[in-house]
């Protein structure tokens, strides 16, 4: 498959003979980058697959093998692709035990989430319903699509920590059962590439103090009134197509949420 760039002086934006989207008014790395993740949106590399070498890519794309390797720096600091050295690039996956905990933020107050091992999932329900206004709102849905609603319990050392709620677009997760989601030995969203072709690239999360309600709080097993961390996470697909919604309530007696910023 061939895929030529438009030119940054084209007055709308190009197809390429693949069919492929081209985007224009961006400077040439960027769209050799839109190229890339077209790919990848539809799956021409898998998850933890290689993806064709620099020189390759330069020759697709009829560019300079520096403008190809421009684009996958960019690639790679967004975490959408992995270099290794000397074995070439590849598709970044959650199954990778460097990436395994990029989105779980609640660190043990003793060691780190590594050393603390994988939750013990309990899941309490995983049904088919139809989207409420404000998961359809954060889904790019219709209210009334359906959805997936999945309700779990993360333990750590056999202590509940983590009550969540998830939310995932019906169509593209057809078929999952409870089973499926407890029976997966790996993460979460390992499981979504493995079984469903989602991968989760990035997300967004607004947290909150929140005193939990009876059902809450007998579900952690904490006292009525126990302050907890409410944490809303909206993560996204390729080209920021939302894909789901969790909606959790942490623990803070023994953990504490950790962020990096730079």
């Amino acid at each position: 498959m061939s895929s030529t760039p438009a030119s940054a002086t084209d007055a709308a934006p190009a197809t390429s003979g693949a069919g492929s989207p081209t985007p224009a008014f961006s400077p040439l790395y960027q769209q050799i980058k839109g190229l890339i993740l077209h790919s990848l949106q539809h799956g021409e590399w898998k998850p933890g697959e290689a993806i064709p070498s620099e020189i390759e890519l330069a020759a697709r794309f009829r560019v300079s093998q520096g403008t190809v390797r421009k684009a996958i720096d960019e690639l790679a600091a967004e975490n959408l692709v992995t270099r290794r050295q000397g074995k070439g690039t590849f598709v970044s996956t959650h199954a990778e035990r460097q990436v395994q905990y990029r989105f779980l933020k609640l660190i043990p107050d003793a060691g780190d989430a590594r050393t603390e091992g994988p939750a013990q999932r309990t899941i309490l329900e995983c049904r088919r319903v139809r989207a409420s206004a404000d998961v359809a709102r954060a889904l790019a849905l219709r209210a009334g699509d359906p959805v997936v609603q999945a309700r779990r319990v993360l333990a750590f050392a056999g202590v509940p920590t983590i009550l969540e709620d998830i939310w995932l677009p019906g169509q593209a997760f057809r078929g999952l059962t409870a089973e499926q989601m407890a029976g997966y030995q790996g993460p979460t969203y390992a499981m979504f590439e493995l079984d469903f072709g989602v991968r989760m690239v990035r997300a967004e999360e607004k947290l909150r103090a929140v005193l939990p309600d009876a059902a809450q709080a007998e579900g952690l097993g904490v006292p009525p009134g126990t302050p907890l961390l409410s944490v809303e996470r909206l993560a996204y697909t390729y080209n920021d197509v939302p894909m789901e919604l969790r909606r959790g309530l942490y623990r803070t007696d023994t953990h504490h949420y950790h962020n990096e910023l730079s």
